[in-house]
């Protein structure tokens, strides 16, 4: 069993409203086309954890519901801390219009439109309008391994961190990954000090790579390694490091873009080994979007 020191953690509510969705009219891609296909933000009716992260005729889609504090201050204080207290597998719940009350579920930050991410059932997007918003029972920064000191968490909620496939292995912890990112595939997001409110691009652009290391088929929700990454203060490259996240958002045509990963633990010294299950997925662990019964 996995010691932690989720007893000590504070729990805070945080609220905010549907983000804007947004569109790149006339986007040129990192092999010269242009494109016209929606983006990211909004209330998204078809896409949702579990789905594909490739394929989609769209640019960063952001599965379910896009939310955020104030769309038009996003770096201000205010806005940063709702990113950075939302956790993915933290609840949500409805708090306007005809959903009012209605749960749903954290599953990702979206650095860059500062956007935070929730998965509800279909039901309840259904009700959903562009005006409503949502109160967070924020719960997760500050999660310690406490007999691995060398394994950095962020970002997740400690109910999440049980449901997940992850036990002691020695000085090191192990935990299954729908697959491994090569750091050479290391996009948007490395350098930025972001890695506790954002995220960090998977690059997209070669697909021959992406076929040699099994990750056209990856979907939402599905927690992927990255390999000879260290996340403790941003992203960065170092041998032997390794990096867990959550793929939180869809594909991209622009150059060093691709599908995001948010970050939730991290070791400078490898203490993180990996085995492979292509159903490790916070859908499943967590029973959303399409992993919820009765779909």
């Amino acid at each position: 069993m996995i010691k932690t020191n989720e007893k000590n953690l504070v729990k805070i509510a945080v609220e905010g409203k549907v983000a804007p969705a947004l569109a790149y009219p006339n986007e040129i891609g990192h092999d010269g086309t242009v494109h016209n296909v929606p983006a990211l933000g909004g209330i998204t009716y078809n896409v949702l954890v579990g789905d594909p992260a490739f394929g989609w005729e769209a640019d960063h889609v952001e599965p379910a519901v896009s939310t955020i504090l104030n769309p038009d201050k996003r770096n201000d204080r205010p806005n940063v801390a709702y990113n950075f207290l939302a956790c993915i597998g933290n609840e949500a719940i409805v708090t306007s219009g005809r959903a009012k009350g209605k749960k749903g579920v954290v599953t990702g930050h979206h650095g860059g439109v500062e956007h935070v991410i929730m998965d509800f059932p279909k039901s309840v997007i259904d009700k959903l309008t562009c005006d409503d918003k949502f109160q967070i029972r924020s719960f997760g920064q500050g999660l310690k391994l406490l007999d691995h000191p060398d394994v950095v968490v962020s970002s997740l909620d400690p109910a999440l961190l049980k449901k997940i496939k992850i036990t002691a292995k020695g000085n090191k912890v192990e935990i299954d990954v729908a697959a491994t990112v090569p750091p050479e595939l290391t996009g948007s997001g490395v350098g930025a000090v972001c890695s506790k409110t954002g995220d960090m691009d998977l690059i997209t652009s070669d697909e021959g790579i992406l076929k040699k290391h099994g990750l056209l088929g990856l979907k939402l929700g599905d927690i992927v390694a990255i390999a000879d990454c260290d996340a403790n203060y941003g992203w960065c490259y170092k041998k032997g490091a390794i990096t867990i996240g959550v793929l939180i958002h869809g594909d991209s045509y622009i150059s060093g873009h691709g599908p995001g990963i948010s970050t939730i633990l991290t070791s400078a010294k490898g203490a993180i080994s990996t085995k492979l299950n292509t159903h490790a997925n916070i859908g499943r662990y967590l029973g959303i979007g399409k992993f919820r019964k009765g779909k």
